[in-house]
């Protein structure tokens, strides 16, 4: 998978503008399947986002606590 590169935020609001285009009643069948493929490589890099931030976080309260 190439690496997105993007902000958290922006990622969201891409996968949001996916999720509004593919409640269309009328979609392109080929389109659609690239949408969901997008959006999946989007998911994943919100979640390795999210999970990095988490560590990074948990790094920081150790330290302090120590």
């Amino acid at each position: 998978m190439a690496k997105i590169e993007l902000t958290y935020q922006e990622a969201l609001a891409e996968i949001e503008l996916i999720l509004s285009k593919m409640q269309e009643s009328e979609r392109d069948i080929d389109q659609l399947e690239k949408d969901v493929k997008r959006a999946s490589e989007l998911i994943a890099f919100c979640k390795e986002k999210l999970k990095t931030t988490e560590d990074k976080l948990n790094k920081i309260l150790e330290e302090e606590s120590e």
